[in-house]
């Protein structure tokens, strides 16, 4: 299958840098799917599952928590507020923090910021916790 330079950034550093097939993730108006000879392009990321196919047909899944993707003349670099890949994800505390953002929702006495953030805190812990190795 013909491949396509792919860049994956953090603030923290390179999570991918080599040939890919296809890279999925998550915009913030749905999925999508780059393949190789993609137009140009630039989006918004959501949260969400991601996984990239690379040269050699490996799938390998993360999350990916918000970001910008951009297609320019083939390349493809995906610039992630966060990006975890699934064997990095340490499942006992996307549990925990799962159950803190469900206890907290829970309460009546949240006001507007506290239970948008209660909100996130769920749906970051959500994705984290769909992730499989």
């Amino acid at each position: 299958m013909t491949t396509f330079h792919l860049t994956v950034v953090t603030p923290d550093g390179c999570a991918f840098e080599g040939q890919a097939e296809r890279v999925v993730c998550r915009a913030i108006d749905g999925d999508l799917a780059i393949l190789a000879k993609h137009g140009d392009y630039c989006t918004a990321l959501g949260m969400g599952e991601a996984h990239i196919v690379d040269a050699d047909g490996q799938r390998r899944c993360a999350a990916c928590m918000g970001g910008m993707l951009t297609v320019l003349d083939g390349e493809v670099r995906l610039v992630a507020t966060t990006w975890e890949w699934a064997e990095q994800i340490d499942h006992a505390r996307a549990e925990a923090a799962k159950k803190r953002a469900e206890e907290l929702l829970a309460r009546k006495d949240l006001d507007r910021r506290e239970y948008e953030m209660a909100q996130a805190r769920l749906k970051r812990a959500l994705v984290r916790t769909s992730i499989k190795n």
